[in-house]
């Protein structure tokens, strides 16, 4: 079974770069998924581009599994921040934990902190690669492997492990020894902002480790829409 989905998604890596060349990037989070993604490349030979969000906000962990892993694969992801004057701006307005204010707030973070500074990464690509899995969320099972980014019109978007559950991550993670964020052992499923991330219980789904206080949507806007309609947009 897992043989199945490893050849899978490395057609479908190969597929993507045959296409786009140089104008398909990887944005990678260095989770277990995204791991998995930067391992399947390597053996794929793709030469794919890297990019992470620094949202200033991240566990040391998470930068510890980056160098880990940008050590093994000899790759330097480009790392892209959120503009310094609109976070100012929305921590002076809003205060520098606005994300537990309400759901419009945190929303409001997300799309300054993330949401932002991926747009300007695609802003002159063709495609993205991204380490969704169908069964994580109600909006990433209505997915396709490849399809047009639903958010960013013109843009296709390649999900490779689209098909792939949690066991065939971690089956992969133990057959081919990839190193982890050290979180996972500590009860993380789904690793994002430091603040906006806790461990999670046996019975708990994967993503209620994110914001939890809040009911409902588990996603910050980079996967699917929101209910937040931006206030500060760029000039057009």
């Amino acid at each position: 079974m897992l043989d199945e989905k490893i050849e899978e998604s490395v057609d479908i890596l190969v597929r993507a770069y045959k296409t786009h060349g140089d104008s398909v990037v990887f944005l990678t989070s260095f989770s277990m998924e995204d791991n998995v993604i930067s391992d399947l490349m390597s053996r794929a030979g793709t030469g794919i581009k890297h990019f992470t969000l620094d949202t200033g906000r991240m566990p040391q962990e998470t930068y510890d599994i980056m160098e880990i892993i940008s050590n093994r694969y000899g790759i330097m992801p480009e790392i892209v921040f959120p503009s310094t004057d609109e976070v100012e701006n929305m921590v002076r307005a809003h205060g520098i934990n606005l994300f537990r204010s309400s759901t419009s707030m945190r929303e409001l973070c997300c799309e300054t902190r993330k949401i932002r500074p991926l747009n300007r990464i695609l802003s002159d690509k063709r495609a993205w690669i991204s380490g969704i899995r169908s069964d994580q969320t109600g909006f990433r099972g209505q997915s396709e492997i490849v399809e047009s980014d639903p958010l960013r019109p013109g843009i296709m978007k390649y999900n490779p492990l689209l098909n792939w559950n949690s066991d065939h991550v971690k089956e992969y993670t133990g057959k081919f020894m990839l190193p982890i964020n050290a979180l996972y052992s500590r009860g993380y499923r789904s690793i994002g902002c430091a603040p906006c991330t806790r461990a999670v219980l046996p019975h708990e789904s994967e993503r209620s480790g994110r914001w939890w206080w809040e009911d409902g949507i588990k996603e910050c806007g980079i996967h699917a829409p929101v209910r937040f309609k931006p206030v500060m947009r760029e000039e057009e």
